[in-house]
């Protein structure tokens, strides 16, 4: 089995820290973080990430000096800037010197996990392949945003197929409206909750239009994703 892609992100603003973290662990990825710049060099040398976040402003140095000591000592790792600072001389100075992408806060979770996908695919393409996701009779092309459940092409909104892959990335594991939200819908939205109950039920009625139910709700905490039981034909559960 192929390891997980190793991140490190590094942001001196804990929450934000935490929170792409998260999201990032969500994709599966083994995810360390750092506050300040000698914490990221001791975690770098530490979990030898395969790609890394950075925020321009921390309280021992700055993401753009931190950048250059790295480039000047031949560490090629992937970096990401992700920074509130949007003026175009930044972005400029931040690539010059050696970033692969530069994120702009507020970010969205969702943007942010596909440029470092990009990042990672340009830096290691032999290492790096596109992902075909498979339930038993569920196909997922995330890279082709394609879905075949039973042969038939299932056609859904960006929503809907960002909502799928989330759920059968994480087949077995009962995920909260919030969990979902958070991942599937910028992290800083404030909609109702009961859009992920909607979102659900336009995904079932695609999907089981050609095969039993795949979608579950689990009551009081979530939705879950599963193969169809075999003493169950109908798929209702």
């Amino acid at each position: 089995m192929d390891e997980p892609t190793r991140a490190l992100v590094v942001d001196d603003e804990r929450y934000l820290a935490d929170l792409v973290a998260m999201a990032l662990r969500y994709e599966g990825w083994d995810v360390r973080t750092a506050g300040t710049g000698a914490d990221a060099v001791d975690a770098i040398a530490e979990q030898r990430p395969d790609v890394i976040v950075l925020d321009v402003m921390l309280p021992d140095t700055d993401g753009f000096t931190l950048l250059r000591r790295l480039r000047d000592g031949g560490d090629q790792t992937p970096v990401v800037f992700l920074t509130a600072r949007d003026a175009t001389e930044d972005r400029v100075s931040g690539l010059r010197i050696g970033a692969d992408d530069y994120v702009v806060k507020p970010f969205s979770l969702e943007e942010l996990v596909a440029r470092l996908r990009a990042v990672l695919r340009r830096a290691a393409p032999a290492r790096v392949e596109p992902e075909t996701l498979r339930l038993g009779d569920l196909v997922v092309d995330e890279d082709g945003h394609d879905v075949h459940y039973r042969g038939a092409r299932i056609s859904l909104t960006p929503t809907e197929f960002e909502l799928l892959r989330f759920l059968v990335r994480n087949s077995g594991v009962v995920m909260s409206k919030t969990q979902i939200m958070d991942r599937v819908w910028e992290y800083d939205f404030r909609g109702n909750p009961n859009v992920v109950e909607l979102y659900v039920g336009y995904l079932r009625r695609k999907l089981e239009e050609h095969g039993p139910r795949l979608i579950h709700t689990v009551r009081g905490v979530g939705y879950v994703v599963r193969e169809p039981d075999p003493s169950d034909p109908a798929g209702t559960t």
